[in-house]
């Protein structure tokens, strides 16, 4: 092996320094609202290694080097932003939301607002991931539809993140058989494509689900979120644990800014507003509806 292989060996396996993870630490909390303890250095050394190879960069020192330069920024800011972050999400997880939502909230949105029948009942999927909630509300929502007495009712689904890399995969839509376990059986049914080849596990959204769901990249930093038209339900769900308290309200509170007046609410159940100084009410476990 020749002197230069070993000098670029021993730089690959150079550990991140204190410097530099000080550096992302503040980057990432100006960028994604996510305070990164020091305790997540290992973990934030090991992911930002999965990007040396792809950029030709020998070491984590000059990866930083470059992340911090305007090209770099430019270039590479929403990768790093890609492999840092974690996604982890289930169909119908925290059942209880999906059951409050179609038993109490609907009908109410309905006849106080006249969602899902004077206008598409707005629903957003803030910190979707791979897609399993939007998707679990759509195949809720189009059960609700199918069932609805009286006029039409019609819904509309906006699920964000700040993840490209998981947006691509919620698009396709295409999971593991053992990831759509928690489906109900009579939604598998109805909302899941089984593969044609018997030797691939997986299932597919059906089209016209999928077409029920736009996806799209949204910091919850950003000032504008770019949502011009007013939102009936918002699931916000397991996304603000991982930012401090001032972060919590700036983020919740412009997210019930685009909330219609009494529109709901859905945090995650390890997630509380409690303290925070929000026009919201409680109405169930972590389900809040805004006041008018």
């Amino acid at each position: 092996m020749s002197a230069a292989a070993t000098h670029e060996g021993r730089s690959e396996a150079a550990p991140l320094s204190a410097t530099d993870f000080r550096k992302l630490q503040q980057l990432i909390y100006e960028e994604c609202g996510i305070h990164l303890a020091p305790g997540k250095r290992i973990m934030v050394e090991a992911r930002l290694r999965k990007r040396l190879k792809p950029l030709g960069i020998p070491s984590l020192h000059e990866y930083c080097g470059y992340l911090f330069s305007e090209a770099g920024r430019r270039a590479e800011l929403v990768q790093m932003i890609d492999v840092i972050t974690t996604n982890k999400t289930d169909f119908f997880r925290e059942r209880g939301h999906f059951d409050y939502l179609v038993r109490e909230t609907l009908p109410l949105l309905e006849r106080a607002t006249g969602a899902g029948v004077a206008h598409p009942c707005a629903v957003w999927s803030a910190g979707c991931s791979t897609g399993e909630e939007p998707y679990t509300l759509a195949m809720v929502l189009s059960d609700y539809s199918r069932l609805h007495q009286g006029p039409a009712w019609s819904y509309s689904i906006l699920a964000t993140d700040i993840s490209t890399r998981v947006l691509d995969r919620a698009r396709v839509g295409i999971y593991s058989e053992d990831l759509a376990a928690p489906v109900p059986a009579e939604c598998r049914r109805r909302y899941l494509l089984r593969s044609k080849d018997p030797s691939k596990p997986l299932v597919r959204i059906v089209p016209e689900l999928r077409s029920k769901v736009q996806f799209r990249r949204l910091n919850l930093m950003e000032a504008d979120f770019g949502i011009r038209d007013p939102l009936d339900v918002v699931f916000c769900r397991n996304v603000i644990i991982y930012f401090d308290r001032e972060v919590q309200e700036r983020v919740v509170a412009a997210i019930v800014r685009r909330l219609r007046p009494g529109g709901y609410l859905f945090m995650g159940h390890s997630e509380t507003l409690n303290g925070l100084n929000l026009p919201l009410t409680p109405v169930a476990a972590t389900v809040y509806r805004r006041l008018a």
